[in-house]
This record gives C-alpha cells, structure tokens and sequence, in this order.
C-alpha cells in the first residue's frame, strides 16, 4: 500500500490529459499530492519523452509510485519497462489493477485513457494506490524480471 504523504509521479499524453486532470482534481481532495510530468494540454506529443521522464524518476527513487495514461496504455508501458527496476501494469480492470500490485509489485500503472472512463480511472487508481504486494511465491519471480537469460 502507498502513503497518501507519498508524492505520486503522474504523466500523460495528449490522450491521456482529459484522464490525468480529473484523477490530480479528485485525489487531492484525499490528501494525495502529485509531481505532473506533463502534458500541459490536449495538443499531440510524443508519448515515450514523458513516460522516460517519469519512469526514471520511480528508478532514481526521486518517487515511489507512478501513474501514465496514453491512448492504450501499450506505448507508455513499453517505454517505461525498459527500466530494469520498473514494473509498469495497464490497468483496465479491478481484477487487473489488483493483480498487478499483488503479484506484481507493480509500481507504475498504466491506463488506458481512450478505453475508460474518468471514473472508472479514479476507482481503478484508488485500488491501485490501496493494494500491497502478497510477496511469498511472487518474490523470485519478480527478481528474475530484470534477469537477462
């Protein structure tokens, strides 16, 4: 689980902004606070300068948890796995969301802004933000993750 005193790293890109300013709208009415990698609007940019941004920043460990939203989430999420300690989940569903930080250990989401809702992207962030890792079994496969073979 992750401390609402914990600084969340949010970034999309233009089919993501819509999505990204109502979730920083309405968790910070919970006390949750937010460094925003951009964009600034629903004008297009390229999507890998923000996912490269913010994802270095959960590797630098300048932050504990990210969230990116793109068109399908696959973009951003490829972007941000090429780093060796980022576990980056597209998260579409409850089921998923909780699976990814459970199993996972995810620590960034990823969403897909063309294909949910904002509400359905708050409740799936609140889930996200609320779920530990079970570690146990999960634990040797997530460090075999960054493991070339």
């Amino acid at each position: 689980m992750f401390d609402p005193h914990d600084i969340i790293a949010i970034g999309s890109d233009h089919a993501g902004f819509k999505i990204k300013e109502h979730l920083i709208d309405h968790l910070r009415r919970l006390s949750f606070t937010f460094y925003d990698f951009g964009t600034v609007s629903e004008v297009s940019v390229d999507y890998p300068d923000i996912a490269h941004l913010l994802a270095k920043s959960i590797q630098d460990k300048t932050y504990k948890v990210g969230i990116l939203i793109c068109g399908s989430g696959n973009g951003m999420a490829i972007v941000a796995n090429k780093y060796p300690d980022i576990r980056a989940a597209i998260c579409w569903n409850d089921v998923i969301t909780k699976l990814a930080r459970k199993h996972n250990d995810a620590n960034i989401m990823v969403l897909p802004g063309r294909f949910i809702s904002p509400d359905d992207s708050l409740n799936l962030v609140k889930i996200f933000l609320s779920t530990d890792f079970e570690g146990g079994r999960h634990i040797p496969r997530i460090d075999k993750i960054s493991h070339l073979l």
